[in-house]
């Protein structure tokens, strides 16, 4: 059963809490240094959870009525996912200048080797009727003098439960750019020591896009799938703003002949 903090204890135990803390931040000048350390580390902790379970709680509120994650699939689809910068409300909301490698959250990192930073990442709300999803991701990168930049895509567990290597995951995107820019995006997946990896190139006629990665033509070791990634490389990014409006992933099997 759902913990809930509306019945006569949980409404209790929150006043019990909030008290705790409050009284806790009137007594930090009092407190010696090894209990001030403790704690903020116990605060650290609680605020980790916290904004965990915002983030979760966003993304199932702010998603379409038909449920987290809902946008359209194929016939036969067994898993469908959108990642988090995408579903729910970042805390940090946005990153200025983005370090060689940024952690936007567990399941966005950004990378690039440029010496000196003219790159920003932030989230943005979508509020058009056609979107989605409730949130969008915006890259600005002004001058550029290193050799790759790429957007990971963390992909949960889940997806390699029960992988085959009759199903295609397909990426659907949409992607909005100032200045004209290839898209690479490069699917991998780790099976024991291997790394299979499948590199599409990303249609950029429009602005929504999709690439279909099929695993029959990979060395997958079906029992040994254990982790699952997106590279989005982008070609030329300088003096650029690229917005990700969405991009959700989906998993099917191929229709047998």
């Amino acid at each position: 059963m759902p913990f809930s903090l509306q019945g006569p204890i949980g409404k209790a135990l929150l006043r019990r809490n909030i008290a705790r803390w409050r009284k806790a931040t009137e007594q930090v000048t009092e407190m010696d240094f090894a209990m001030l350390s403790a704690q903020q580390d116990a605060a650290k902790r609680l605020l980790r959870q916290i904004s965990n379970f915002k983030m979760e709680a966003d993304r199932r509120l702010n998603a379409p009525r038909m449920g987290v994650g809902a946008f359209p699939t194929p016939t036969g689809t067994d898993w469908a996912w959108r990642p988090k910068p995408w579903a729910a409300q970042v805390p940090s909301g946005g990153v200025s200048p983005a370090l060689a490698k940024t952690e936007f959250t567990d399941e966005l990192v950004l990378f690039h080797d440029c010496k000196q930073s003219e790159i920003s990442l932030r989230q943005v709300r979508n509020k058009r009727e056609v979107d989605l999803s409730p949130y969008g991701i915006d890259l600005e990168v002004f001058h550029f003098g290193g050799t790759y930049l790429s957007l990971v895509v963390e992909i949960p567990n889940a997806s390699c439960e029960g992988l085959r290597k009759n199903h295609l995951i397909r990426l659907t995107a949409t992607i909005e750019k100032e200045r004209p820019s290839k898209i690479y995006a490069r699917l991998n997946v780790k099976n024991g020591p291997n790394t299979e990896q499948i590199l599409m190139t990303l249609p950029d006629e429009k602005a929504d896009t999709m690439a279909e990665f099929d695993l029959a033509y990979s060395g997958l070791n079906e029992r040994r799938a254990e982790r699952m990634w997106l590279d989005l490389m982008i070609e030329t990014p300088a003096m650029n703003k690229i917005s990700f409006r969405d991009l959700p992933l989906c998993r099917y099997p191929r229709a047998e002949m």
